[in-house]
């Protein structure tokens, strides 16, 4: 029996690198499952497995090692399924660019929210800097303040300028990092910074929807020369909200939680009950009401609305 690093998932096999530096692809054995969870992959990239080994450089998955974290997602169009985008994570690294393409506050809470949720850091990488118009630089900052306000830690970065790559690799040194975003944004383009020997496949953005094209097909981790390892991860469309119940989902919000003790009940959905101290914060316009549309927009109560929706 062998213990290993899951690096890379491609559905039926993985690739797993041994505790002596050996590579080998492995199968998993029996059915393996995380507490009842039904997901598209039970084993994930940053997994630490024990396997048995079959020839030289194969091998079958026994066991998953229980997971200190991990980031997980609904299938956008599989309300059902669950896909882990990957497991035991440091840091995550959320690339968002708010034109070409639009990343909206939407996105960026719900992936906040998840990680979260599971307890992973997330700093929020503005990137391609270089490439708005004059005009396009206010809804940046606006976007920027907005999360900068709440604590969320932030890079703004661009490759041509070589601008804030040197603290992006401050925040990798040493960890284990995940790269998410939408197509487009750029995330194999700011890993290939840190490990060009990678040439990680980047694309372009589609003219007529100003849409990126998907260049990563499996979420794949990669030994970085400075210590650590990066998740490069296929773009994601959409973020569906798992395995958060309804009355917890405020305390992944974290602007709101802490007025919680303010509320007049401590059971406060922040909807429409009196003496809500969120909704008096966002009447004297101290809270985004972009964070709060999200919000109502993951409860997803349709039976009591707010007048800020």
């Amino acid at each position: 029996m062998k213990k290993g690093l899951v690096l890379k998932s491609t559905g039926k096999w993985y690739d797993v690198k041994s505790e002596d530096g050996q590579l080998f692809h492995c199968q998993i054995r029996g059915k393996l499952r995380l507490k009842g969870l039904q997901t598209t992959n039970p084993v994930a990239a940053g997994d630490r497995v024990f396997f048995e080994t079959e020839r030289e450089d194969k091998g079958n998955i026994v066991q998953i090692e229980e997971r200190r974290n991990y980031i997980i997602r609904r299938s956008v169009n599989l309300s059902k399924e669950a896909q882990i985008v990957a497991a035991n994570i440091d840091r995550a690294f959320l690339v968002v660019t708010t034109e070409r393409p639009q990343t909206t506050p939407g996105f960026i809470d719900r992936y906040l929210v998840t990680a979260e949720a599971y307890g992973i850091p997330v700093t929020i990488v503005f990137h391609k800097m270089d490439q708005y118009a004059e005009d396009e630089l206010d809804s940046v900052a606006e976007c920027i303040e907005t999360y900068a306000e709440i604590g969320y830690d932030y890079i703004q970065t661009s490759i041509p300028l070589l601008m804030g790559l040197d603290e992006l690799k401050e925040r990798m040194k040493d960890r284990v990092c995940l790269f998410s975003g939408h197509s487009g944004t750029g995330k194999s383009s700011l890993i290939n910074q840190f490990i060009p020997e990678k040439e990680l496949r980047t694309g372009e953005i589609s003219d007529a929807s100003q849409k990126g094209q998907h260049t990563t097909t499996f979420a794949e981790m990669h030994e970085l020369p400075f210590g650590g390892y990066v998740v490069d991860t296929p773009g994601i469309k959409g973020f569906g909200i798992v395995d958060i119940p309804k009355d917890e989902l405020h305390h992944y919000f974290i602007e709101f939680f802490r007025l919680l003790p303010e509320c007049r009940f401590n059971n406060c959905k922040h909807v429409s009950e009196p003496g809500c101290a969120v909704i008096a914060a966002l009447e004297r316009d101290e809270l985004a009401l972009s964070r709060y549309n999200s919000y109502l927009s993951m409860l997803g109560d349709q039976e009591e609305r707010s007048p800020y929706r």
